[in-house]
C-alpha cells in the first residue's frame, strides 16, 4: 500500500514537472512580446508627460496654496497620533492605519531596488531629483487625500467609499464618469503586483537559495509564487480591517529595522558619508555619472527625468492609489487626512530611499559591482555587514514586498467594485 502510494506521488510529480516545462516553452515567446510592448508603453507614459503633469501640476498647487501645508507638519503628527479622533465620524480605519496602509504599498521594492536602479544608471545626482519629486509629491498627496475625504461616494451596497474614481464623479459631476472608469481600469491593471513579486523572488533566489544550491529555475519561482499567494490570501480575505491592522504593525517595525541596519553601514563608513552627501547635490547639476539617454537635449535633463520617475514610482504621489486608502479614514475633516497623507512621501522617499542611497554610495558597490536592482543593494549590505547584513535586508525586503501585496490587492478590489 505504501509502495503504491509512493509510486502515485512520484508519477504525479513527474507529470507536473513535464507540464511546467511545456508551459514554460509555450509561454516564453508570448511573455517576451508582452514585456517589450509594456516597456515601450511605459517609456512613452513616463517621459515628458510625467514631468509636466506630476511635477508641473504639483508645483503649481504648492505655489498656489503658498506652501501652507508645510507650516502644519506638527499638526499632522498630532492628527496621526489620534489626538482628534472621533468614533462617530464616517470611515473604517484610523488616520494611522490609513497612512500605514498607503505606506505598505509605497514602502517596498521601489525604495530598495528602485533606488539601486536610479543610482546604477544616473549616479548620486539622481537621488537629489528624487528628493525634489518627494517634496512636490507631498503637496500632491495633500490635495488628493483631502479630495478623497471631501468627495466620498457611496457604492451599490450603500457603503461610503473614497478614492479618485469617487471624487471625480462627486466633485466634477456624473458627466466625468468615463474618466472615473478609465482610472479604475488603469488602477485594476496597475494594482497587479508584478514588480514586487518579481524583485522579491530575485532577492530570495540571489540571497538565500542560490548560495545554498537550492535554486531549480521555474519550479522554484512557481513554489515561491504559490507561497506568496497563500500568505496574501490569508490577510486580504479579512478585508480592509485586517489589511490595515497588519500593515500598522509590519510597516513601522520593518522601517525601524531597516533604519538600524543602514545606520550600522554608515557608521562603518562614517569617513566618506559627508563626501557622498555633497556629491548628491553637485552631481545633480553635472550628471558626471549618468549612463542613460539624453532628455531635452542633454544629460542633465536625463538625470532629472530619471530621478523624478524613480521618486514618483517610490512614493506614488499623484498616481492615485494612496487616496483609496486615505479615503477610508475615519474622519469628517478632509484637511486633517490631507496633512496625514502628506507625511507619506517624506517617510517613503526623504527617509527610506535616502537610507538605501547612502548605503549603496558609501560602500562603493555602485561603481565596483555589475549588479543592479535589489542585488546591488544586497551587495552594499553584505560588504559592510558580512555576517548578517544581507539576511537582515532579506527580512526587510520580504516584509515590505508582502505588505505591498496586501495594499495592492485592496486597491485592485476597490477599482473592480467601482466598475462592476
Amino acid at each position: 500500500m505504501i509502495l503504491h502510494l509512493r509510486l502515485q506521488v512520484t508519477i504525479s510529480l513527474l507529470i507536473l514537472k513535464i507540464l511546467i516545462l511545456l508551459l514554460e516553452d509555450i509561454l516564453k515567446p508570448t511573455l517576451e512580446y508582452v514585456n517589450n510592448f509594456i516597456s515601450e508603453l511605459a517609456s512613452l507614459a513616463w517621459g515628458l508627460p510625467l514631468l509636466i503633469i506630476l511635477i508641473g501640476g504639483g508645483l503649481y498647487l504648492l505655489v498656489r496654496i503658498r506652501f501652507l501645508p508645510f507650516l502644519y507638519l506638527g499638526h499632522a503628527f498630532a492628527v496621526l497620533r489620534g489626538k482628534y479622533d472621533n468614533e462617530n465620524d464616517i470611515g473604517e480605519i484610523s488616520h494611522f492605519q490609513a497612512l500605514t496602509t498607503a505606506l505598505s504599498a509605497t514602502v517596498g521594492m521601489g525604495n530598495i531596488a528602485g533606488v539601486a536602479v536610479a543610482i546604477a544608471i544616473g549616479g548620486p545626482g539622481a537621488v537629489f531629483w528624487m528628493w525634489v519629486s518627494a517634496v512636490i509629491g507631498m503637496s500632491t498627496k495633500f490635495f488628493t487625500a483631502t479630495l478623497a475625504i471631501l468627495y466620498r461616494g457611496v457604492d451599490s451596497e450603500g457603503e461610503t467609499q473614497g478614492g479618485p474614481m469617487y471624487f471625480i464623479i462627486e466633485g466634477l459631476g456624473k458627466k466625468w464618469m468615463p474618466l472615473a472608469i478609465m482610472f479604475s481600469v488603469a488602477g485594476l491593471v496597475g494594482a497587479l503586483p508584478v514588480f514586487n513579486v518579481n524583485q522579491l523572488t530575485q532577492a530570495i533566489n540571489d540571497i538565500v537559495l542560490k548560495p545554498m544550491d537550492l535554486y531549480n529555475g521555474f519550479q522554484t519561482d512557481l513554489i515561491i509564487g504559490l507561497v506568496l499567494a497563500t500568505i496574501t490570501s490569508i490577510v486580504i480575505l479579512g478585508g480592509l480591517s485586517r489589511i490595515s491592522k497588519t500593515a500598522s504593525r509590519l510597516v513601522p517595525a520593518m522601517a525601524a529595522l531597516y533604519f538600524i541596519l543602514v545606520i550600522a553601514i554608515l557608521v562603518v563608513h562614517i569617513e566618506v558619508v559627508p563626501k557622498y552627501l555633497g556629491l548628491i547635490f553637485t552631481d545633480a547639476f553635472s550628471a558626471n555619472f549618468y549612463k542613460g539617454d539624453a532628455f531635452l537635449g542633454g544629460v542633465i535633463g536625463g538625470i532629472i527625468l530619471l530621478g523624478i520617475r524613480r521618486g514618483a514610482f517610490s512614493n506614488e504621489a499623484g498616481i492615485g492609489t494612496a487616496p483609496m486608502a486615505h479615503g477610508a479614514a475615519k474622519t469628517n475633516e478632509p484637511i486633517r487626512e490631507g496633512l496625514v497623507a502628506m507625511l507619506g512621501p517624506a517617510i517613503d522617499t526623504l527617509v527610506i530611499c535616502t537610507l538605501t542611497a547612502l548605503a549603496i554610495l558609501v560602500t562603493g558597490v555602485w561603481q565596483s559591482s555589475d549588479a543592479n536592482g535589489v542585488s546591488l543593494t544586497a551587495s552594499a549590505f553584505d560588504e559592510s555587514l558580512p555576517a548578517f547584513g544581507k539576511y537582515g535586508l532579506m527580512v526587510c525586503i520580504a516584509v515590505f514586498s508582502i505588505s505591498s501585496l496586501f495594499s495592492y490587492s485592496y486597491y485592485g478590489t476597490k477599482c473592480m467594485s467601482f466598475l462592476f
